[in-house]
């Protein structure tokens, strides 16, 4: 490749969010501040199982901070995008964009 080509757009594709529950998970996470786990699980109409474990990845790699707690003697666990998360969410969004845009031919 030369200096001028540019690299496709694929490669800014962030491998966390290739499964469609994890992509989802973000999606939602960056539309708001935060979320709380049973309304993330019903936005993204999954299971708690499957919430619980579709969320490790985007945690482990950074884009997701949980944050638990209590309101009054109930245990609350709140979902959020980092500011790295966020950021590498709106990367991953506009590599897709330009892959559905086609080549520059």
């Amino acid at each position: 490749m030369t200096a001028e080509q540019k690299a496709h757009p694929r490669f800014d594709l962030a491998p966390e969010l290739a499964h469609h529950v994890r992509f989802s998970i973000v999606a939602a996470l960056a539309a708001v501040e935060n979320l709380a786990f049973a309304d993330l699980r019903d936005a993204v109409e999954v299971s708690d199982s499957v919430l619980s474990k579709q969320i490790s990845e985007p945690e482990k790699a950074g884009f997701v901070q949980v944050s638990k707690g209590f309101v009054g003697k109930r245990p609350r666990t709140t979902l959020s995008l980092t500011k790295d998360g966020l950021r590498r969410w709106r990367d991953h969004v506009e590599a897709l964009r330009q892959i559905a845009a086609g080549p520059d031919v």
